[in-house]
């Protein structure tokens, strides 16, 4: 499930050719390929032995702050970043879970906020299973 995910297209980036084949509702390029941990609430714990704001010991995030890293570690792992254009994700679908619940709120067009099977505004093609999509 996809709660409070960002959505929505470029005004100026073209689609990669790739993408052309899915429907985004998009007439430039989708934010989102893939995603990873969203939800603050739902997040990952993480340990922080000094103390932020009065806060120190377990703690959860979620959001870019964890979802840009885990992104960019399983693109890393995969071995395929010299040139990468995003576009393997797109031929490679099968080797990502895809998210087909949840919403974040309310768009010009449904599929840009409301998971749904394939690709959709807040998940993108879903979350990594592993790094073959990449």
């Amino acid at each position: 499930m996809v709660s409070g995910a960002g959505a929505g297209y470029s005004l100026y980036n073209t689609a990669p050719a790739a993408a052309t084949s899915f429907n985004t509702g998009c007439a430039k390029r989708a934010m989102a390929d893939v995603c990873a941990v969203a939800d603050p609430n739902a997040g990952v714990p993480v340990y922080d032995s000094t103390a932020y704001l009065g806060s120190s010991g377990w703690l959860v995030f979620g959001g870019t702050s964890v979802s840009a890293p885990i992104i960019g570690s399983v693109y890393a792992l995969s071995g395929n970043t010299p040139g990468y254009a995003n576009a393997l994700p797109y031929a490679h679908t099968t080797a990502l879970f895809d998210v087909t619940s949840g919403s974040n709120g309310r768009c010009p067009t449904l599929q840009w906020c409301t998971a749904r099977t394939g690709w959709d505004g807040p998940s993108g093609l879903g979350t990594p299973n592993g790094v073959s999509a990449f």
